[in-house]
Formats: C-alpha cells, sequence, structure tokens
C-alpha cells in the first residue's frame, strides 16, 4: 500500500522532478564552462594567466608581447611582423634548422605571428615534453640573432606575397578601404608593410625592436592544461628567472576621432563582378558598447542566412551569393564594415539595399524574435570559443591585454 503511494506521488510530481532536473542540468553546464584562472604577476613585471586542466596530457602556451603595428614608426611598415616571422630563424645556440627538428621531434608547433597590436608567440605541447618545449619556447622569445640571410629570404617571400595579392581584386577594396578608414594612423596599413618600406628595414631595426618591446613588463604569459601551479612556477624560475624588467618608453595614444564626411572610392579593373565595402569607422575593443554591438550586427549582417542583409539581398533580390558585414574592435580603435560581390550592373542596386537596412536598423526597433534568436545564438556560440585548450589559453591573454577581467 506505501508502495502504491509512492507510485502516484510520483507520477503527479513528474513534472516538477523534470524541471528540476533540467535545472540542475544548466548549472553543470555552466560549470563545466567556467574557467579557474590563477593571475599572478611576477616581480619582472611579466603576467602570469594559468588554467590547470588535466584532461588531456597537453599543455598551451600563449604569450603576448604588447607591441605591434602601432609600434613601429611609418617609414618601416612591417617591421613588427618581419621580428616575428624572424623569431625562430635562428639563436644564439640554435639554427632554424635545429628549433625546426627539434620542435617536429617532438610532435610540437611553435609559431609567431604580429597583429595591430601585438605579437604572439604560441607553443602547443604534449606534458612529457614540456621542458624541451619550454627550453626552445624561451630561446626563440629572449636569444634570437635575426640572421642577416634569414632576413633577406624572409623579406623576399612577404613582398612576392604582397604581389601575388595585389592581384585579388577583394583585396585592393580592402587595402583601400581601411586606408579611408584609418587615414594616417597604422592601422589604415598593411601588417606586412608594402615593399618600398620593407626594403628599409634593417637588422639593426629589428635587433632594436626586439630590444625595446621584449620585456617581460611588456608581456602577458597564459598557459592552459596539464600542468599544476608548482611545477609553472619551477619552469617559469628555470627559463626566465634571469629575465629583467626594464622601464618602457612612453608612448602616446593614437585614438583616432571619427571622420562623418561620405567618400566613394572606386577602383578600376577589367573584371565582371564588383567587389563592394561599404562601412565607417567603428569602435575599439573596451567599448562599453561592444555586446550590443556584436547583437546589432548578428541581426544586421553578421547572423548568416538569418540576417537582414542575406535575406534581402540574396534571397529576396538575388543580387549576390554572400553578403555580411561585421566589426573589428583593436585596441585604439576599429571599424564596422558590409561586404559582397556583385554583377557590375546591380552594383548600385545592391549598395542602396545595404544603406537601406543600415537606415532602418538605426531608426526602427528590432523584433522581439530577432532580438530573441540573436541572443540565444551568441550565447549558445560562446562556450565553442572555449572548448579547446588552445583557445582557453589564446582568450585569456586576450582579454588580459583589453583589460576585459577574468570576470
Amino acid at each position: 500500500m506505501k508502495f502504491k503511494k509512492l507510485i502516484n506521488y510520483s507520477k503527479k510530481n513528474s513534472i516538477f522532478i523534470l524541471l528540476i532536473f533540467f535545472a540542475f542540468h544548466l548549472l553543470l553546464l555552466v560549470d563545466a564552462f567556467a574557467i579557474n584562472v590563477n593571475k599572478t604577476v611576477l616581480p619582472n613585471g611579466l603576467t602570469v594567466l594559468h588554467s590547470e586542466n588535466h584532461n588531456l596530457p597537453i599543455v598551451m602556451v600563449t604569450m603576448i608581447i604588447k607591441s605591434g603595428q602601432t609600434h613601429e614608426p611609418y617609414d618601416k611598415a612591417g617591421l613588427a611582423n618581419l621580428t616575428a616571422e624572424l623569431l625562430n630563424e635562428g639563436t644564439k645556440t640554435r639554427t632554424s634548422k635545429d628549433i625546426s627538428e627539434a620542435i617536429d621531434f617532438i610532435g610540437a608547433s611553435l609559431n609567431a605571428s604580429a597583429g595591430n597590436d601585438y605579437i604572439t608567440v604560441s607553443l602547443s605541447i604534449l606534458k612529457k615534453d614540456l621542458n624541451k618545449g619550454f627550453e626552445i619556447f624561451w630561446d626563440i622569445v629572449l636569444n634570437p640573432i635575426f640572421p642577416q640571410y634569414e632576413i633577406e629570404r624572409k623579406k623576399q617571400l612577404i613582398k612576392g606575397s604582397l604581389k601575388q595579392r595585389e592581384e585579388d581584386p577583394s583585396f585592393l577594396a580592402e587595402k583601400a578601404f581601411i586606408k579611408e578608414v584609418f587615414g594616417e594612423h597604422p592601422y589604415s596599413r598593411l601588417i606586412e608593410g608594402s615593399e618600398e618600406t620593407i626594403n628599409k628595414i634593417s637588422r639593426d631595426d629589428i635587433l632594436k625592436f626586439h630590444s625595446v618591446n621584449f620585456l617581460p613588463n611588456n608581456s602577458i604569459l597564459s598557459i592552459a592544461g596539464d600542468i599544476t601551479q608548482d611545477e609553472l612556477i619551477i619552469l617559469l624560475e628555470k627559463y626566465i628567472g634571469e629575465w629583467k624588467k626594464v622601464e618602457l618608453p612612453e608612448r602616446k595614444s593614437l585614438k583616432l576621432e571619427s571622420n562623418k564626411n561620405k567618400k566613394i572610392v572606386r577602383i578600376d579593373k577589367d573584371i565582371t563582378q564588383a567587389n563592394i565595402i561599404l562601412g565607417n569607422y567603428g569602435i575599439s575593443r573596451d567599448n562599453p558598447d561592444y555586446y550590443a554591438v556584436t547583437v546589432m550586427n548578428y541581426i544586421l549582417g553578421g547572423g548568416g542566412f538569418a540576417s537582414r542583409l542575406m535575406n534581402s539581398i540574396r534571397d529576396e533580390k538575388g543580387l549576390a551569393y554572400d553578403v555580411h558585414s561585421y566589426f573589428a574592435a583593436y585596441k585604439e580603435a576599429g571599424y564596422f564594415q558590409s561586404e559582397l560581390q556583385t554583377k557590375n550592373e546591380t552594383a548600385n542596386v545592391a549598395i542602396d539595399e545595404i544603406i537601406k537596412q543600415i537606415i532602418k536598423i538605426r531608426t526602427e526597433k528590432v523584433t522581439e524574435k530577432e532580438l530573441s534568436e540573436a541572443k540565444s545564438y551568441l550565447t549558445g556560440s560562446f562556450p565553442r570559443r572555449l572548448d579547446t585548450t588552445r583557445k582557453i589559453a589564446d582568450f585569456l591573454a586576450a582579454i588580459e591585454f583589453f583589460n576585459l577581467g577574468l570576470d
């Protein structure tokens, strides 16, 4: 009899129990994507972010040197990029071949690249080879020698790549657009520089850029994966215990004011399709409106087939196969752009439609359905940005660089 009562009670409350289970499941999901981060600033000024995770025997290292395109002379654009490209091309104790073979032998990866605001050096390594990986990683960061023959080889490769890209109409459109948005600001230039500026860069320029910028108090180190705090401390003491803090040169803010003037730039090419970029000055990454802008742009043109631009220009009017919009947000500024390719004879119609949709989203409230779907997608897809150890290491370094807060 008591058993029957228990069954009846269970049936009557099955929905209630199911709801409790569902809520609990959501809590588990939130906890699963929470990242425990230990932040430390070493005596030499290096900021270290450490996220410990022992699910896989791998460790990912991301280092940001807070100097990039914005910290190079105007007439030597491409200096930051060339410095980054040459880091693993020889040190005081290793040749380029030595570095490459050692990294390949342990199945690791070691890369360096320059961006608008900073240089990134990254290492992916198995836990068992961590000591060797750290040894090589810090060797290229602290002891590169920038051999002259490697400089010349790398210069030729970069100039050859730029020349090849000049044949791409979309590259030419992007290059012209960025120039108009940022004017004389370093963001207006290609990260690689130009043939003229690359030719002006000397080995002394590279050595000076490295010595002035590759400093512990100008860097962020992010480490995620199968390594404990104690293990990390031992490795850092071993490999960078002698890396000294140096006073950084004063750096003036290069922030720009928005240019309200309308301008049309035409680049004549003998092609059947028009490559169109329409946009303007945007926002920096730390702008308080960044997330509102992200939601708005998803509705306008960042949401793929769910966006207004795709619906109107592709689905309704058949003017283009693809159309999208996005915001690029850097440390000091950013830009907004909408981009598409269409037949030459329908270019003006497509431009008019983009402008119409921009005006509409500025002057009329979006629907509750659009808002809800945009927010659901953005929040639902966010965990995918943190679903690998590599993404976590990169993500932590970036949010520290932009001063977004570990919360």
